[in-house]
């Protein structure tokens, strides 16, 4: 069991990370006119050591603004968690900058969904590696 961080701000929680892994394909979309994602850190498939910081940037296309009540962050596990409620304070239509964040050890896949004014949507989808202590 991972030892509580001081301060640290709990993203998955042992429980979640034991649940099976989810069923089907991690499916990254082709191009598409929906907004950009850029994961800044941690690196994707590379381990990092909690606490760790998320961060995420969104970039629009065109015109469009990134719309922040339709941002969806999912834990890919049967069932899906829903990690959208504990980022909510962190998500503006710039990105997600979720700091001191904590995870178990281990591969951890996660998707954000993100959509823009205009109705175009961007799914995207990476493993969030974290390391032993």
């Amino acid at each position: 069991i991972t030892p509580h961080l001081a301060g640290a701000e709990v993203l998955i929680t042992e429980k979640e990370a034991a649940l099976p892994a989810s069923s089907g394909v991690l499916a990254t979309r082709g191009i598409s006119r929906g907004p950009a994602v850029k994961l800044e850190s941690p690196a994707a498939d590379v381990p990092a050591m909690a606490p760790f910081n998320l961060k995420v940037k969104f970039e629009p296309r065109g015109d469009a603004k990134i719309d922040p009540s339709t941002i969806k962050v999912t834990y890919l596990k049967s069932p899906p968690v829903d990690l959208t409620s504990r980022l909510k304070t962190t998500i503006s239509s710039n990105g997600i900058e979720f700091t001191n964040a904590t995870a178990p050890p281990g591969t951890h896949p996660i998707r954000i969904l993100v959509k823009d004014t205009e109705g175009r949507e961007t799914n995207f989808t990476f493993n969030m590696v974290i390391g032993q202590q």
